[in-house]
């Protein structure tokens, strides 16, 4: 996406060293944003260094506190402020329900309900006045088209992101009423055929729901109107938008960004 300008502005992406992360990084670079790469990944570091100078790698584990803090801090310190916050660290452990494993859920709070919750946080204090950065911003989520359908073998998955619907909608409104001046929006990705997207094509036909992994992805396909996967700068161009002033009447919504599938 060229046509927005983000111009100076400082964003800061979580799960940025690969995949759909580092797609977002990428494109919120490409529109002229300074853009921290937050990842518990040191290859994230590649990842910055990949889109310039003036960008940045911070390690962050979305799960605790202090890294937030201390990534946050090094964000306004090292680019000039927070303008832009994508929230998009997730993981995904597939399992049937009558399998569950207590141990995976738990990742699955912490990382994905946990993660964003703290990154709405800090993001809301950095950039509400008197904040660190202080001059309000956006706020996008990364949720899941699995927050509005029922596909087999990710459950605990899908509620974590159905979590990160409300969690999104909460925070707009808190933000608008108390005037921080920071919008807070989601996207519902589709499948896109990522090591995640890839690896849960795999392990669906495993479990047996689904004959063989391709099998699997033409029944993704089969459901989405628009008749294809998604692709990664279909999510990031969604993250532009966002963030920018093109949707600065935008707040509180969950952008589909799914071909169709989940409507």
């Amino acid at each position: 996406m060229t046509s927005i300008d983000l111009t100076g502005r400082v964003a800061l992406v979580t799960g940025a060293a690969q995949g759909l992360g580092e797609g977002m990084a990428g494109a919120l670079a490409a529109a002229g944003a300074r853009v921290m790469v937050a990842d518990v990944q040191e290859s994230g570091a590649q990842t910055a260094s990949a889109l310039g100078d003036e960008h940045g790698f911070v390690r962050l584990d979305v799960t605790d506190e202090d890294s937030w803090t201390a990534a946050v801090n090094d964000t306004v310190e090292r680019l000039g402020g927070l303008d832009i916050l994508v929230n998009n660290a997730g993981i995904e452990v597939t399992s049937l329900i009558s399998e569950v494993d207590p141990a995976d859920v738990r990742r699955m709070l912490d990382v994905n309900i946990l993660g964003t919750t703290l990154g709405i946080k800090h993001g809301l204090r950095a950039m509400r006045p008197g904040g660190a950065a202080g001059r309000g911003g956006s706020i996008v989520n990364v949720a899941s088209v699995a927050a509005t359908i029922a596909f087999p073998g990710i459950a605990v998955y899908s509620a974590t992101k159905s979590a990160v619907d409300r969690l999104t909608r909460v925070a707009a409104m808190e933000s608008g009423k108390l005037g921080f001046g920071v919008r807070v929006n989601c996207i519902y990705p589709g499948l896109v055929p990522t090591a995640m997207g890839a690896g849960l094509a795999n392990d669906v036909a495993e479990l047996g729901l689904f004959p063989s992994p391709e099998a699997a992805v033409e029944a993704v396909v089969g459901l989405t109107p628009a008749g294809r996967l998604g692709q990664v700068d279909d999510m990031a161009d969604a993250v532009v938008f966002l963030s920018s002033d093109a949707a600065k009447f935008i707040t509180g919504v969950g952008l589909p960004v799914d071909g169709g599938m989940g409507m």
